[in-house]
C-alpha cells in the first residue's frame, strides 16, 4: 500500500523559516509529478509549488522567491524550504504525488495526511 507521510510543519514566528518533507513509501514502481498544496481555514485548497521527475519547477505567485521545493528521487522524497514566512502563510500544507504503484498500469494521485504551519505575526 502507497502511502505519503508529511513531516516538519509547526510554529514559526514572521520573517522565519520551515522545511516540510514528504516521503512516499509502499510498493512504487514510478513517481511522477510532486506537488506541495496549502489549505487555509476557510479556503479551498490551492497549488503551492510543483516539481517534475525531471525537476522542473513552478511555483504559486505568492511564494515565488521565498519557497523552494526540492525532491530526492533515489529516496522519494519531496521537500519544500520556506523562507521569509509570513502570516499570510498559515494553512495546512499538503504533500501530492503522482505515483505508478506495483503491478498498476498507470499513475494514481496520492496525498499526505496534512502538517500545519503557523506563522504568527
Amino acid at each position: 500500500q502507497v502511502q505519503l507521510v508529511e513531516s516538519g510543519g509547526g510554529l514559526v514566528q514572521a520573517g522565519g523559516s520551515l522545511r516540510l518533507s514528504c516521503a512516499a513509501s509502499g510498493s512504487i514502481s514510478s513517481i511522477g509529478t510532486m506537488a506541495w498544496y496549502q489549505q487555509a481555514p476557510g479556503k479551498q485548497r490551492e497549488l503551492v509549488a510543483v516539481i517534475t521527475s525531471g525537476g522542473a519547477t513552478n511555483y504559486a505567485d505568492s511564494v515565488k522567491g521565498r519557497f523552494t521545493i526540492s525532491r530526492n528521487n533515489a529516496k522519494n522524497t519531496v521537500s519544500l524550504q520556506m523562507n521569509s514566512l509570513e502570516p499570510e502563510d498559515t494553512a495546512v500544507y499538503y504533500c501530492n504525488a503522482d505515483i505508478t504503484p506495483t503491478r498498476v498500469v498507470g499513475r494514481i494521485k496520492y496525498w499526505g495526511q496534512g502538517t500545519q504551519v503557523t506563522v504568527s505575526s
